[in-house]
């Protein structure tokens, strides 16, 4: 192990020690009204994850969550590179984006319900909104900032749009665009998640919403835990992989 994978994994560790003492101590000064305690969270989310009636909840937002990603990014990247080649359209379009990105997305659930129902596609729909404008503007901001002998060398060998994008543009704008995948990933979890909790029967989101009417203390912890875990340790992987990008060698 290099000593900057060292400091990495030492800094990752004190870090959780630091979070686990705030959130102990936090703990101790609440009680039991408003709060668990770390290791009562840990027990019953062993006790939840050991619930057969737990998982088709996870399978039903994994699904979700992983279309409406997969839809974020294409759609980013295609509107990004489309409005950062060209200079008029993006004079055009990023202002409307920029606009579109600061609307209340709540505001548009009504409206993403009537048309296409309560099913898993109004969440996927709700969770794409989300993650597609920050992939969009970082893509464009990234295929701003490549420096234009790359793209003239493209067009004195001939090469096509396509060929222009995938060999040229996409590899010179990766670490750039790596910044808006995560923001990305992250806006569409939340999308996914908010989807579930105001019309759905179903998915992590529901059974949050539902555990806060409830007043289940043990489940909302459990949930936010669970929750917690999973989007740290995509973004470390994608921080990871930014890095590598980055420092190849």
């Amino acid at each position: 192990m290099n000593s900057s994978s060292f400091r990495s994994l030492r800094n990752g560790a004190a870090l959780i020690l630091i979070i686990l003492a705030c959130w102990q101590g936090l703990y101790w000064m609440v009680g039991d009204v408003a709060l668990r305690s770390p290791l009562q969270t840990v027990l019953f989310t062993a006790k939840l994850l050991a619930s057969d009636s737990f998982w088709p909840h996870v399978a039903e937002t994994a699904t979700a969550f992983a279309v409406a990603l997969v839809l974020s990014v294409v759609i980013g990247l295609a509107i990004g590179f489309a409005l950062g080649i060209n200079r008029f359209a993006n004079e055009v379009f990023e202002p409307m984006l920029v606009t579109a990105y600061s609307i209340p997305k709540i505001t548009l659930y009504p409206i993403l319900l009537l048309m296409f129902g309560l099913g898993i596609s109004a969440k996927i729909a709700f969770g794409t909104i989300h993650g597609v404008i920050p992939v969009a503007l970082f893509t464009i901001s990234a295929v701003r900032n490549i420096r234009p002998v790359l793209v003239k060398s493209g067009r004195v060998i001939g090469l096509g749009p396509f060929d222009m994008v995938t060999r040229v543009l996409l590899p010179a704008a990766m670490p750039e665009i790596f910044a808006g995948l995560r923001i990305g990933f992250s806006l569409t979890l939340i999308g996914t998640l908010l989807g579930e909790m105001f019309a759905s029967q179903r998915g992590i989101g529901f059974l949050l919403m539902n555990a806060i009417g409830l007043h289940n203390i043990d489940v909302i912890m459990a949930l936010t835990f669970l929750l917690t875990l999973f989007a740290g340790a995509a973004s470390t992987f994608l921080l990871y992989l930014n890095r590598r990008l980055q420092s190849p060698t």
